[in-house]
């Protein structure tokens, strides 16, 4: 895939090894978690480093669209417990949680220790891998290229957009730890797949491959080929995102989330109207849209202003 660079007029964060930017296009970023060996499990740092980033993707004006996914066989397989607590040892096979007795023990006893002493590892407000809970003004497409469980679930649910690997498959297992789904997937999950559809996975925590997602809502497309494949369908998909107004995607995306998270369609309507087509109207990209389809040519969009 090229990679054409741009010149940001805001500096990207400073990032870990873990987290990889790349730019398939000028107006496109690309999120790539870069921990193969623990299946792209997040520990609390990196969280905050990818909150870091989705907000300078909102901030940076010649960014348009953003997409993660993940290095190896996994997008990603969670938190990472041994970050969280030392001594917990969880791997994933033939997609079952398999845990060390001892290893458990000993995390057992380090989650009671902290707990005595009060200490906290807390996510940023945005929530898991700055996704989960994020509110953000700009499209995140999830290119999903395998393992994609608990804490990665999160993500992709509160994502605009998802693109999975046939071979991909998904779950909310923390029922079988004893934990709970608690960065914000319950509550979007069961205004996305209806609450019997919310209770299967949860309760259960069995894990569901990509035809089903895509039957139930999560999955917008199904790719055959691997993580290549499904980076390329990803990038495809925001190109023609990248198109269209950035002003009119941005009020666009406000106004369906609005609708997503309020109860009343009248009252989502009001606030579209008041809190996005008065920002939007008039402006610079409006005027060039409607001259464009006046004149029968393709229209030149400046970066947002919004």
């Amino acid at each position: 895939m090229s990679i054409r660079r741009r010149s940001f007029t805001i500096p990207s964060p400073t990032l870990s090894p873990h987290t990889l930017l790349s730019f398939p296009t000028s107006y496109i970023v690309l999120v790539t978690l870069n921990r193969p060996d623990v299946l792209n499990c997040i520990d609390n740092a990196q969280h905050h480093e990818l909150a870091a980033v989705w907000q300078w993707m909102d901030e940076e004006p010649r960014i348009r669209c953003g997409i993660i996914t993940g290095k190896g066989r996994a997008f990603c397989a969670g938190a990472d417990l041994k970050g969280l607590l030392p001594g917990c040892f969880i791997e994933v096979r033939r997609g079952r949680a398999m845990s060390n007795v001892a290893d458990l023990c000993s995390w057992k006893t380090e989650w009671n220790m902290r707990n005595a002493t009060g200490e906290k590892r807390s996510l940023p407000p945005s929530g898991f891998g700055g996704l989960s809970r994020r509110s953000g003004k700009k499209p995140v497409v999830a290119a999903v290229n395998g393992l994609c469980l608990g804490g990665g679930m999160e993500m992709v649910i509160n994502c605009d957009l998802v693109v999975a690997a046939k071979g991909a498959f998904f779950g909310l297992p923390e029922v079988q730890l004893g934990v709970l789904a608690l960065a914000g997937a319950l509550p979007r999950l069961v205004r996305t797949v209806g609450r019997q559809r919310a209770m299967e996975l949860c309760l259960t925590g069995r894990q569901a491959g990509a035809e089903e997602m895509r039957e139930w809502g999560i999955v917008n497309t199904i790719v055959d080929d691997d993580r290549e494949g499904v980076v390329k369908q990803a990038v495809h998909v925001t190109e023609k995102i990248c198109g269209n107004s950035p002003d009119s995607v941005i009020v666009s995306k406000m106004g369906v989330d609005i609708g997503w998270q309020c109860s009343d369609v009248e009252e989502a309507t009001e606030r579209i109207v008041s809190e996005g087509w008065s920002e939007m109207e008039g402006r610079e990209n409006m005027r060039e849209g409607l001259k464009a389809y006046v004149e029968r040519r393709k229209a030149r969009w400046i970066d947002s202003k919004l």
